[in-house]
């Protein structure tokens, strides 16, 4: 990415979403707009507006972040092994822009085992009453 790229999406994102989205940040836990929401919808990426991951595989996991057990479709969503936290994890990011969005662990329920962590800032809900239904 160019620093006239990365200019041009400072003017689009907050400072949060940038620091999360650009530089591999975290929002503090149980801090995201959307930890506790049960809106029916589509999770996008706020950089690009992919669609990443649907309310309908959204649970309460406990961690203080929106927590997915899949990806709406798994070409969307990328991975990398991450150890800037002195340990082992696997990051995850949009695949359309490479915004980082959070890590994926294998302690998520049936029928993936995954629980995908996810910053709120990263994420643009899409409200959609027909997405559960």
């Amino acid at each position: 990415m160019t620093e006239k790229d990365d200019e041009n999406l400072k003017d689009g994102l907050s400072p949060e979403e940038h620091y999360v989205t650009q530089n591999k940040g975290t929002e503090p836990a149980f801090s995201g707009k959307y930890d506790g929401v049960k809106t029916p919808g589509i999770y996008n990426c706020v950089v690009c507006g992919e669609a990443l991951f649907s309310s309908k595989t959204k649970y309460d996991s406990g961690s203080g972040w929106p927590s997915f057990w899949e990806p709406i479709n798994e070409e969307n969503v990328g991975s990398e092994e991450d150890q800037s936290a002195g340990m082992l994890r696997t990051e995850v990011h949009c695949n359309k822009c490479k915004a980082h969005l959070g890590h994926v662990f294998s302690d998520g329920p049936q029928p993936t085992g995954l629980r995908y962590c996810i910053n709120s800032v990263s994420l643009d809900l899409e409200p959609d009453d027909e997405v559960d239904d």
